[in-house]
């Protein structure tokens, strides 16, 4: 409903900006063809004489070189000078206060947008939205997180600044940039730049600003993967890699490729989660066959990682659960849903 609203003032603010402009415009048109058509009645010119004569009048130049024979002809000038005069003061007056009105809106709704942008808190930065960037911002958008795109290229965001995203028209290598997407207050950051050299800064500086950021860098070559890794990437994405190992999965296991498809594309209703275990929760320091999750939520604990980085895979029943684990899970959404809240100390 609010970004409705918001939608709505825009769409009038531009017709309100617009209009000014188009009655100007319409009037200068207007009096230059009663001009055209006043002279060539009553000095018998020819259209494209008057036509000439009418804009020297209107835009004041005078070449002298075509003047008013006939008495009809000099009153008829006399009108239409004086006509011209309030025509042109009207227009530049419009013209003016339209544009000065416009550029004072741009100010205040970048203004705006930028307070807007400084109380975001555990937001994610995507850094570039070419074909990867811009796949991760859908994911973004279905699971209703907060998230603010730098992007230089202003046709690729155009679509974004239409919805009023948060987007940044800036480099992300630039420290500055990163600073104004709040990358000091972020959860998370994906550098999806085409180039691995900027993938690597963008890394570098962002690690520096943040040290409990969470970064996903995307890896054009192969080799760039340990570097991105020493700049303080969390976790490298090589998509060639991915893509050819999926390939290669779908002709030896295509049983297994095609259960994996089904999960990603929510065609069997079941989805991978990861659920942290709060100091709150009812979980804690319980083992995992006396709690409900197996068994009232239905769903299948597939690991659990410990805050030490230890992961235990396929737990057993008797595995206690304890503060900061996360447990990585699969099941049906509503229950993914309780079971989150419940881990977090809500019921």
């Amino acid at each position: 409903m609010r970004e409705t609203k918001r939608r709505i003032v825009q769409v009038r603010r531009k017709l309100r900006n617009r209009h000014p402009l188009q009655y100007a415009l319409f009037a200068i048109i207007a009096v230059t063809i009663f001009g055209a058509i006043g002279f060539q009645i009553t000095e018998g010119l020819s259209f494209i004489d008057s036509l000439y004569h009418t804009t020297q009048t209107v835009t004041t130049v005078g070449y002298g070189d075509l003047a008013p024979k006939t008495q009809g002809g000099r009153i008829f000038t006399i009108i239409f000078m004086l006509t011209c005069v309030g025509v042109v003061a009207y227009s530049l007056t419009n013209a003016v206060q339209a544009v000065v009105q416009s550029e004072i809106i741009a100010a205040i709704g970048k203004r705006r947008k930028v307070n807007e942008l400084r109380k975001l808190k555990d937001h994610f930065v995507i850094c570039g939205v070419g074909r990867v960037g811009s796949r991760i911002v859908e994911e973004l958008e279905r699971a209703g997180v907060d998230y603010v795109v730098i992007e230089k290229n202003h046709e690729k965001v155009k679509r974004l600044i239409e919805r009023n995203e948060f987007v940044l028209i800036n480099d992300a290598t630039l420290e500055e940039t990163l600073r104004q997407a709040g990358v000091e207050r972020a959860r998370g950051l994906a550098a999806c730049l085409p180039d691995d050299a900027d993938n690597v800064y963008v890394v570098l500086t962002a690690r520096d600003m943040n040290k409990n950021l969470h970064i996903v860098a995307r890896a054009v070559e192969e080799q760039a993967e340990s570097k991105l890794i020493r700049a303080g990437a969390s976790r490298v994405v090589a998509p060639t890699i991915i893509g050819s190992h999926r390939m290669a999965q779908a002709l030896l296991k295509p049983a297994v490729a095609d259960f994996m498809d089904s999960i990603t594309a929510e065609s069997l209703d079941l989805a991978f989660e990861q659920v942290e275990v709060d100091e709150n929760s009812v979980y804690v320091d319980k083992a995992i066959k006396d709690t409900n999750i197996r068994n009232a939520h239905d769903i299948v604990i597939v690991a659990i990682r410990r805050l030490s980085g230890e992961m235990i895979f396929h737990p057993k029943g008797d595995a206690v659960l304890q503060t900061g684990d996360l447990l990585i899970v699969i099941g049906k959404p509503e229950p993914l849903e309780d079971l989150i809240r419940t881990a977090k100390g809500k019921r």
